[in-house]
């Protein structure tokens, strides 16, 4: 069985390859700490090729990407897409990579260009391609992540997302507030059956998302009742995914089909806890999955490979 494309995810920090078969089947698979940053140094065209050989890729093999190597500081700035567009549309819209003796392309990402909404995204709209959304109705997707997306689709077309950096301020709060002498400076794992994560999401869902002002409160539980801080890193990592939930769920509803959840890891499970305390219905797809499915669907688009049998 031989290689049809080579795809990457191309993060700041990290980067995914892989080699697939038409039907997407991995072949082949590399990770390493040599994203944006580290590419921006020794050169991209460098980096990949490193880890195509690595792979065994045929010289000729085209290559799709998506994410950070396609930004203003990365390889070749791929333009964002207006929202709202076809998923579709958006995939076909991949730049090729001039000056290269293979046929590479990178993924545009997404801009939402509302005066009172500005935002955007980079590699998320690929995973939200193969997250198998049917193509009629109106479906809402979670990427939960250090800047966790939620998008609004219609009838194949991305109608709107935003992004609630959960992530980082939980990353930021426990490492440069008053909150790091609660959480101790490596704070632990959030365990989903932690009594507190849910006492704590349940406190951020009721108040409607308003988290700020119960931050100080798990200083002070650790001064007044002895809050250990395995237990205060579950209240904080509660209260952030309460107070996004609640705040995502006012902005777009509840709807009526379940919330698709593309993630992997430990955070498939606080998400779906979370998402439980808030009462909403979920399906979860892998997130290694939908992006490798969607990059797949990105070479197809573009003709890099051939059509689905």
């Amino acid at each position: 069985m031989s290689a049809a494309v080579a795809a990457l995810d191309w993060g700041t920090t990290r980067l995914r390859a892989w080699l697939l078969d038409d039907a997407g089947k991995v072949l082949a698979e590399r990770r390493g700490d040599d994203g944006l940053i580290t590419a921006r140094e020794k050169g991209f065209s460098t980096v990949l090729e490193g880890h195509l050989a690595a792979m065994g890729a045929p010289e000729t093999l085209p290559v799709i990407i998506c994410g950070m190597a396609g930004s203003r500081q990365g390889w070749l700035e791929a333009p964002y897409v207006t929202v709202p567009a076809p998923i579709g549309a958006i995939l076909a819209g991949a730049i090729r990579v001039p000056g290269q003796g293979r046929d590479i392309r990178i993924v545009p990402g997404l801009a939402q260009r509302l005066a009172d909404a500005p935002d955007v995204m980079r590699g998320e709209e690929t995973q939200l391609a193969g997250a198998g959304l049917p193509a009629k109705g109106r479906h809402l997707v979670c990427m939960p992540g250090t800047h966790s997306k939620w998008v609004a689709v219609e009838d194949g077309a991305v109608a709107g997302f935003g992004t609630w950096p959960t992530g980082e301020l939980f990353s930021v709060l426990a490492a440069h507030s008053i909150l790091r002498h609660s959480l101790g400076e490596h704070p632990a794992a959030v365990a989903a059956d932690n009594p507190f994560f849910r006492q704590w999401c349940e406190r951020a869902l009721g108040e409607g998302g308003d988290v700020t002002s119960k931050l100080f409160a798990i200083r002070a539980a650790g001064l007044l009742h002895d809050l250990q801080s395995d237990d205060a890193a579950a209240c904080l990592s509660g209260l952030l995914l309460g107070g996004e939930i609640a705040s995502a769920k006012r902005r777009y509803g509840a709807g009526d089909e379940p919330v698709v959840l593309v993630v992997s890891g430990a955070l498939a499970v606080l998400y779906g806890a979370a998402l439980g305390v808030a009462g909403l219905a979920f399906r979860t797809v892998d997130a290694d999955e939908a992006v490798r499915a969607g990059l797949v669907e990105a070479a197809r688009e573009n003709g890099m490979i051939g059509a689905a049998a």
